[in-house]
């Protein structure tokens, strides 16, 4: 692998045309898997031969993560070529990443030598009958004088049965109390014959060929030394490395809402209706520009954050939780709207944008679905009013996260917080930025509005119980678009070789979409995305992507 390139770029070419017949990474090829369930095995073991679990191990010990940024890169390119094999695939960062959090240098070094031997590692943590509520699992971990014996059920868990090794969340202590469990890395290998079995697959409705499935404990022993982290603290550890993992999610939510928006504009180009083509009738064009605008959004968002576990870290507990649900549910609303293009067509089964439309729905569930990250927000809504009343902003950190030429600092897990102390910096930052253009002030003064608006209201609030009223929830999603706005403003949308007042009509039109305004830049975006469209040219707003003519090749 030539690292000079970005690991973007380098990841689409080597997977070669999606069009080439007997390619593993073909269009067709993958759509067949879908239609038939069945676990995308090739395509894994092509992404093993590219040494791509390389990104799955920090740098630190010796693997070739070096930045969250590249590995989100690799996601996202994964997530438009086919989501079922990103997921299967990508999930062992997701089984890993507690050890890399929270482990031993002995547990890191021996788990970094089989990732980048190529074996699979599963994150079990939800259960049958419990849900999202991990206090409430089942299944215990109960101490020996040398081992642990781990017995019940983990479910709805993915490579469940092709993972080698799983990271398990195990009650170690008292029903429900906050540290009473704990995590254990178990190699399902070193297990005495009969002590687990691996559940069937659960037939989804997207992913359909993922290995969905769960497996359950009877009388499994594992040594003292396979616990990650202190006894009792596997929900700190988890709720810790989970940061990480969610801000990534965005990389899924942009690829796939690429290639829908792909799909989408290559149907209207094509198709004709009332004479023309489609794509010339006003109302699909404003639908194609806007959800060109959205990913846009979309993007800025999560790049900007994704930076920020670098250089922004004791905040990710609130960054993490915006970009989980902010992301998400706008590709969703994207991919929903592009289907109206399709018309009639989108109702088919097994077409490409079908399946798209099918495996986005995931996103917003696993790694803590929707609520979840809301309530994360509500439960720091007195820290946020108060962070942007003092105007704490960390300046440095922010500025890295903001400046992609800029080099990241090496993550340092051990200021990963459950709470942040200090806020949101990029909120609390908005009274001092400036527009980008004269036609963007109203835009920008309208997000500071909202954004004194909001955190007066913030300020009013008091904790709630574990009953959370649907106006906090609410509340927490205006929060969230004013971090999207704030995202906006700090990261141009414009493209390195653009002139300026390309970029800044650009940033105008995501800023009205966040604000929910009409604004004509929105509509001027359409002869761009199809020029990137028609050439095949990534959708990236950002300039620190290559932008080479050939980096994507989807057939549309």
């Amino acid at each position: 692998m030539t690292r000079s390139r970005p690991p973007g770029e380098w990841l689409e070419d080597a997977l070669g045309d999606p069009g080439a017949e007997g390619n593993v990474f073909s269009i067709a090829g993958l759509l067949e898997l879908d239609r038939r369930e069945e676990f995308p095995a090739d395509a894994c073991a092509r992404l093993d031969e590219l040494g791509l679990q390389r990104f799955y191990v920090p740098a630190e010990h010796g693997g070739g993560l070096r930045s969250y940024e590249d590995l989100l890169q690799v996601i996202r390119v994964l997530s438009r070529r086919d989501f079922t094999v990103a997921l299967a695939h990508c999930k062992t960062y997701l089984g890993s990443v507690a050890v890399w959090v929270a482990g031993t240098p002995e547990q890191a070094a021996a788990l970094a030598r089989r990732v980048l031997g190529g074996e699979v590692v599963s994150l079990a943590l939800t259960e049958r009958d419990h849900g999202s509520d991990l206090l409430a699992g089942a299944v215990t971990a109960t101490p020996g004088a040398f081992r642990h014996r781990i017995d019940g059920e983990k479910w709805l868990i993915n490579n469940a049965t092709r993972g080698d090794l799983v990271c398990v969340l195990a009650r170690t202590g008292a029903p429900g109390e906050a540290r009473g469990h704990s995590l254990f890395l178990v190699d399902k290998h070193a297990l005495p014959e009969g002590t687990y079995r691996c559940l069937p697959k659960v037939p989804t409705h997207g992913v359909r060929g993922a290995d969905i499935s769960g497996i359950a404990f009877t009388g499994a022993e594992v040594p003292a030394g396979s616990m990650v982290g202190e006894p009792g603290g596997g929900l700190e550890v988890l709720l810790k490395a989970l940061q990480i993992t969610r801000t990534l999610c965005g990389g899924m939510s942009l690829g796939m809402a690429e290639h829908a928006l792909r799909l989408a504009t290559g149907f209207a180009e094509r198709h004709r209706m009332f004479g023309r083509p489609l794509i010339e009738l006003p109302q699909t064009a404003r639908v194609l520009a806007e959800a060109y605008a959205d990913l846009m959004v979309a993007e800025a968002v999560t790049v900007l954050s994704t930076r920020a576990v670098h250089s922004l870290t004791a905040e990710q507990s609130v960054i993490s939780a915006i970009v989980k649900y902010y992301v998400p549910t706008l590709a969703d609303q994207v991919i929903n709207r592009l289907a109206k293009v399709l018309g009639a067509r989108a109702l088919l089964v097994d077409g490409p944008f079908q399946k798209v439309q099918r495996d986005h729905r995931i996103v917003g569930i696993f790694d803590g679905n929707t609520l979840v990250n809301l309530n994360a927000l509500v439960n720091q809504f007195a820290g946020l009013a108060r962070g942007y009343r003092r105007g704490l902003v960390d300046r440095e950190g922010l500025d890295v996260a903001a400046d992609l030429g800029r080099e990241l600092p090496p993550l340092v897990p051990s200021r990963l917080s459950l709470l942040s102390r200090g806020g949101c910096s990029l909120v609390q930052d908005l009274p001092t930025r400036t527009s980008v253009d004269d036609q963007a002030d109203g835009h920008v003064a309208e997000l500071r509005r909202r954004a004194d608006v909001v955190h007066g209201e913030l300020a009013r609030t008091r904790p709630a119980s574990r009953d959370v009223p649907p106006e906090l929830f609410e509340l927490a999603r205006r929060y969230a678009a004013l971090y999207a706005g704030a995202a906006c403003l700090r990261l141009r949308a414009g493209d390195g070789d653009d002139e300026d007042d390309q970029g800044s009509r650009r940033s105008r039109a995501c800023l009205a979409r966040v604000l929910g305004r009409r604004d004509e830049a929105v509509d001027g975006l359409l002869p761009v995305l199809r020029e990137r469209v028609h050439d095949r040219r990534p959708l990236s707003a950002l300039p620190y992507r290559s932008n080479s003519r050939g980096a994507v090749t989807h057939a549309v």
